[in-house]
């Protein structure tokens, strides 16, 4: 309210939203009542009964689905929030890490196990986390929805789940090394938001490649080989395996599993660039995204993240768009 919006104003980003629908009681009826996204058949009949050309009733719809999306000026500010926090978060874990010896020796995760001091910083970075992802989780079924709500969804279970368990058992050392490394990316995407909806293009995409690029390294290369090295090879060589380390364990490979696709999804954006020229589309981008309103043909002048795309972030978000988003 006091940072985001008039930075926003000061872009030029207007307080408006998409275009509204004509007004038509029978479609309103039908999109209400019936369905909002008609088959052919009956549009065919609307056709008729409207004396309107299929093509324009089609538009009608998409313009009534739009109408009640958030504006840019709203989702400017709340990527605003989310670059902020992700970075904050992001350098106070690197800040309290750079001391720490388990972040240069991770088998001193688990030396002396589960008799480890709980330092207030640990507390805080764990508590801070823990209600942002919780944020998330709830603000998911109020935020427009993505292709990807239900990998989104089995992902904030997952992180969740981690973050409220290794707190449980005391497994913060290895549990802060996760959630930096998972923080590593995310700030990128929501610059790459702020900069397309100030319909600043190539910086939105040099963001969007910087963040594939970053993510990729953190999810597919450090974050196997460092943390699942961890926690399945160095811990059972130190501690040996108990029940909780079986549940420990299927979780962090689950959340490998997501970066699995949400990697390929940026792969995929990334190739569609090389070849366009530019980043054309986001991959999990609003089930109505602005594409939709005009000609396919339109499709080649958007940016990574159409803005009539809801700016929040589930990769953890995050990923592609909010991967994608999000986290």
């Amino acid at each position: 309210r006091f940072i985001a919006k008039p930075c926003a104003i000061n872009l030029g980003i207007q307080d408006s939203g998409p275009h509204r629908a004509q007004p038509n009681a029978i479609l309103e009826k039908v999109f209400t009542s019936i369905t909002k996204s008609p088959d052919g058949k009956r549009l065919e009949g609307l056709s008729k009964q409207l004396d309107w050309d299929v093509r324009k009733i089609q538009r009608w719809f998409r313009h009534r689905r739009n109408q009640d999306k958030p504006t840019t000026l709203t989702k400017f500010c709340e990527s605003m929030w989310r670059f902020t926090f992700y970075l904050s978060i992001f350098f106070y874990g690197i800040r309290f890490l750079w001391t720490a010896p388990w972040f240069w020796d991770t088998r001193q995760c688990w030396y002396n196990y589960p008799f480890q001091p709980l330092t207030s910083r640990l507390y805080y970075y764990y508590i801070l986390e823990l209600a942002f992802y919780w944020s998330l989780m709830f603000s998911q079924f109020t935020d427009i929805k993505r292709k990807d709500f239900l990998i989104m969804f089995v992902h904030h279970l997952a992180t969740i789940g981690l973050i409220t368990f290794s707190y449980m058992n005391n497994m913060v050392r290895v549990g802060t090394l996760v959630l930096c490394l998972h923080d590593a990316s995310d700030f990128l995407l929501e610059a790459a938001k702020l900069a397309n909806y100030a319909k600043y293009q190539r910086l939105c995409d040099a963001f969007f490649m910087l963040f594939g690029v970053v993510f990729i390294v953190t999810r597919l290369g450090i974050y196997p080989f460092w943390i699942l090295n961890t926690t399945l090879f160095e811990s059972w060589e130190l501690i040996g395996p108990y029940p909780s380390w079986w549940l420990f364990n299927g979780l962090l490979i689950t959340l490998q599993i997501l970066h699995i696709i949400w990697s390929y999804l940026i792969i995929r954006t990334a190739y569609k660039a090389l070849v366009r020229g530019k980043v054309s589309k986001d991959d999990r981008s609003d089930v109505e995204s602005s594409s939709e309103e005009e000609d396919v043909t339109s499709n080649s002048t958007k940016g990574v993240f159409s803005t009539s795309s809801n700016g929040s972030n589930r990769i953890n978000g995050h990923m592609v768009s909010g991967q994608w988003t999000e986290e």
